[in-house]
């Protein structure tokens, strides 16, 4: 049982001392929510609990776990935490400009913020819309498909048939278009993550990478769109440095960097003094949080024995398990069967080769968790704790139960090499490694997340280079056998190469390049300085503006677009004309373009005609384009708009272009603007 009254936790009240309770609906059966609050330093967290005498039994589970059940459950979490989120914080009178969502189990906030501006202010649907999704933000996590919500029309029906299809004015077929990528296929299940991304005015991935591969899994709700327009950006998670530093490391840092490495972690000037910390103290610092490692595995391990049944001579040999002066490589996380967690067992004899060496021993630490309902993820575990039982690997392999952040601490801090292997390029960042790198442990990683960009040759090292693979027994044969021949030829070597000061001068000058070219980018500081400015920020200033005046300029916008929309099928590019099309372009050089558009019943403003161009490829297709929108010039005697420019000349090459119609207005967001493109 949990003792509220001894937790930092408060029950929201109103004046009168009785609980804030909000409302939904699931069909036609009301859910009651009450409120909690949790100071996390100086930010507000606050918890929803349908754990209420007046809610039926069923309900009353539904904030119990966030793990476990069916999707009938967790289509009930999500109305929850999405419209139910969003009421709370509106009668705890907090009214947001911007509401940022991470995953699309939220994305039901989009919904509420729209039904709650319609009823407020006497707007239609696409007013709220236009309104609302302007300052929205949602940030995807992950490309599988665990984290990517999809539900059966009927069970978005039965849910929300009340909730949202009445109080919105929305036909089902309507509603239902909103989480679709086809809005035309009417047997397309209902996803979380179109609908976040068709209702937020800025998305994106949490790195480069998962930028890039999120624009590809997403690219059918733009059919029209080039890959690289299709509005999914990326920023690339860091991490809070303080928070998973060790002690012993603050200190040092403390001494040789001055107080500038916590309270401004961002300037790369504070991190380029690591240089002056001397090896013997670095590497020092290091062995101690080893030492702890390794006497705090022990003591684990024989509770883990104990627990078992285990005989007491059995228990007391966890007591030879480790050597804290071996090569000592960590893999902890969620075992998930993409992160590949036996991939380094792929071929026992090998690794037990490697590990054995008396002259250069090395040693493995594994800890994690599977998801409850992951069947494939705890067959891994089971694996893993299979081989920790074998004469070869039972004293130098080892696997902690009960992953949490405490066991976590002790690895990121303690072990010499942290190894990732992801089935590229499913990782979307990873964070881990950025914890370990933080404490001058050594990433050994596929180029895959976060560790694509952090990547520099002399800070840590790569499997392979980032190749992609359509043969997944393929991939990893080849790159267990690279990651083998690493170790045996470059890393283990490494580590023991030691002069008469018993000190590993060329690991240790890796270890100073970790510090030195991920600690000031991969840091909390500069993940949210970029939400900032490039999302928060401009979003607040948008919304603000749309809702002035009794929203005027939200309603004006989404006339707008209904009034392009209806004549949008009769736009036609009629004529494109270049000069010099076919004909060589020297570098510098502008080639003249001019293109004519049938625009019927609309004005010139009303749109955007850009060329796109680029490069050819070898088979004629234009890649890595670029758009650049021409200036109306004139209407020709029938009534066609002309726009004229120039597409300039950047490098040498065989060149292409073609020329679009988009839709021009400030306020109607990308995701909007390139979902109706006309192609010449």
């Amino acid at each position: 049982t949990v003792e509220l009254e001894t937790l930092p936790i408060e029950l929201q009240v109103d004046a009168k001392g009785r609980p804030i309770l909000v409302e939904v609906n699931f069909g036609k059966h009301p859910v009651v929510i009450q409120i909690w609050k949790i100071k996390v330093g100086r930010v507000a967290l606050y918890l929803l609990d349908t754990n209420l005498s007046a809610n039926q039994a069923d309900d009353r589970e539904i904030t119990a776990q966030l793990y476990g059940g069916d999707t009938d459950l967790r289509i009930r979490q999500e109305i929850v935490l999405g419209i139910g989120g969003y009421r709370a914080i509106r009668k705890l009178g907090i009214n947001p400009s911007v509401c940022h969502m991470n995953e699309g189990h939220a994305a039901f906030l989009t919904l509420e913020r729209i039904r709650e501006a319609m009823h407020d202010h006497r707007l239609t649907f696409e007013e709220a819309k236009v309104a609302t999704a302007a300052g929205n933000v949602f940030t995807t996590h992950t490309p599988v498909p665990a984290g990517n919500d999809r539900f059966a029309p009927e069970r978005i029906e039965h849910y929300l048939a009340e909730e949202a299809y009445k109080d919105l004015g929305l036909t089902a077929e309507r509603f239902l278009a909103l989480g679709r990528e086809n809005e035309q296929d009417p047997a397309e299940w209902f996803c979380m993550t179109v609908l976040a991304l068709k209702l937020s005015s800025h998305s994106n991935g949490v790195s480069k990478l998962h930028g890039d591969v999120s624009r590809n899994l997403w690219k059918r709700i733009w059919p029209e769109t080039p890959h690289s327009e299709v509005p999914i950006n990326s920023i690339t998670n860091g991490i809070h440095i303080r928070t998973w530093l060790s002690g012993d490391m603050a200190s040092l840092f403390d001494r040789y960097l001055g107080v500038r490495w916590w309270s401004n972690p961002v300037d790369t000037a504070v991190w380029e003094r690591v240089e002056q910390i001397p090896d013997a103290e670095l590497w020092r610092t290091h062995q101690r949080r080893t030492d702890r490692l390794v006497s705090f595995i022990r003591k684990r391990l024989k509770k883990q024995l104990t627990r078992r049944g285990l005989p007491t001579s059995e228990v007391n040999l966890a007591d030879e398990v480790l050597d804290p002066d071996s090569l000592t490589i960590g893999f902890a996380r969620r075992f998930a069967s993409y992160k590949r967690g036996t991939l380094l067992f792929r071929n026992p004899e090998r690794l037990a080769k490697i590990l054995n060496n008396p002259a250069r021993p090395v040693q493995i630490v594994y800890a994690g968790k599977a998801h409850p309902a992951d069947n494939p993820g705890k067959e891994i575990i089971r694996q893993l704790a299979h081989f920790c039982r074998q004469p070869e690997f039972r004293h130098n392999v080892v696997f902690i139960e009960d992953y949490d952040m405490n066991v976590a601490r002790y690895m990121l801090q303690g072990v010499d090499i942290w190894l990732n292997t992801p089935r590229r390029p499913l990782e979307a960042s990873g964070t881990s490694g950025m914890k370990a790198a933080a404490n001058a442990v050594l990433n050994l990683s596929i180029l895959d997340g976060w560790w694509c960009e952090a990547y520099q040759g002399d800070n840590g090292w790569a499997i392979g280079s980032g190749e992609d693979y359509s043969d997944p027994n393929y991939q990893d044969q080849i790159e267990s056998e690279t990651l083998y021949e690493m170790l045996e030829k470059d890393i283990v070597p490494l580590f023991y190469e030691r002069g008469r000061d018993d000190l590993p001068r060329g690991w240790i000058k890796r270890m100073k390049r970790c510090l030195i070219t991920i600690c000031p980018v991969f840091n909390t500081n500069r993940m949210l300085r970029e939400y900032s400015e490039r999302f928060y920020f401009p979003a607040a200033e948008h919304s603000l503006r749309l809702v002035a005046d009794d929203f005027a300029a939200a309603r004006q916008a989404a006339q707008w677009e209904a009034r392009v929309l209806a004549a949008w099928k009769s736009v036609e590019i009629t004529q494109v004309r270049c000069d010099v099309e076919n004909q060589v372009v020297r570098v510098g050089q502008k080639a003249p373009i001019q293109i004519e558009v049938s625009l019927k019943d609309l004005d010139p403003s009303d749109i955007a005609v850009e060329v796109y161009y680029g490069r050819l490829n070898s088979d004629g297709e234009l890649v890595d384009g670029r758009p650049k929108r021409l200036e109306f010039q004139r209407k020709t005697s029938k009534g066609d708009a002309v726009f004229g420019g120039e597409i300039p000349c950047h490098t040498s090459g065989r060149f292409g272009f073609s020329a679009r119609v988009i839709l021009a207005h400030p306020d109607i967001p990308a995701v909007d603007r390139l979902r109706s493109i006309k192609w010449a």
